[in-house]
């Protein structure tokens, strides 16, 4: 009896959940568009601000490791090396990210682009779908870009920099005989045996070192200077991050 009692309770109480009643009037939609917009962006500049703090880790990094091995003759070349490493942990660390935050930007740019700056300063060529891209990403949110394309934009921006100044650094550690424990007096290195003997890494061989040294920069060089075809926001001006 009890269950009879409560089940058409229970219906009634299902029956009465609905769903949000959607904007109907022009004010509605456009508040609704406004709140939207704020929400987005949030997301958006707080996904920028987890980019931002992974590079100021790495710049961090970089100056350390480099305070570290050219203060002192008898510091190792390989804490370079160990900082080429974690400068790449935190290029993937940020790479990730960036994929997140290239999701919201790209809903951000659409809304500004199709909708605020056609209400500033109309455009009869406007795309009258320029909603539907938005409303796909909302339904079923995607990744724009692969892992790799987002490893290259960040190392284009701002990584390549930071391997650069490390290459250097440990190029100038094994070749420059003042920051060898050795202490030689002389100013220039004359052979590159020498080059090679001080760039041996524990067990292994100088030229070896050399030689994977060599062919990583060469594939930071390929991402770096490789360009693929512009697509999504990046056909639209030049304030890309």
């Amino acid at each position: 009896m009890a269950t009879e009692l409560t089940t058409p309770h229970l219906m009634d109480s299902a029956t009465d959940r609905k769903s949000p009643p959607m904007p109907t009037t022009t004010g509605e939609i456009t508040n609704t568009l406004t709140h939207y917009y704020r929400g987005e962006l949030g997301r958006m500049t707080s996904w920028r601000d987890r980019i931002d703090r992974t590079s100021n880790w790495a710049i961090t990094v970089v100056a350390a490791l480099l305070s570290v091995s050219l203060s002192s003759p008898t510091s190792h070349h390989g804490v370079l090396l160990f900082g080429i490493m974690l400068i790449t942990l935190l290029l993937m660390i940020e790479a990730r990210r960036y994929r997140f935050f290239d999701v919201y930007r790209a809903r951000i740019r659409q809304l500004e682009r199709s909708y605020f700056a056609q209400i500033l300063a109309p455009e009869a060529e406007l795309n009258p779908d320029w909603a539907l891209s938005i409303a796909k990403s909302l339904r079923a949110p995607r990744f724009l870009l692969s892992y790799f394309e987002a490893m290259q934009r960040r190392l284009r921006r701002n990584y390549c920099w930071m391997y650069a100044i490390l290459l250097l650094a440990w190029v100038l550690k094994i070749s420059t005989p003042k920051l060898q424990a050795e202490g030689v007096p002389q100013d220039f290195v004359h052979s590159w045996s020498y080059i090679a003997d001080n760039a041996a890494l524990g067990p292994i061989p100088g030229w070896p070192v050399i030689a994977i040294v060599a062919v990583f920069y060469a594939v930071i060089l390929y991402g770096t200077l490789r360009r693929g075809p512009d697509d999504g926001d990046f056909t639209h001006g030049e304030a890309h991050v």
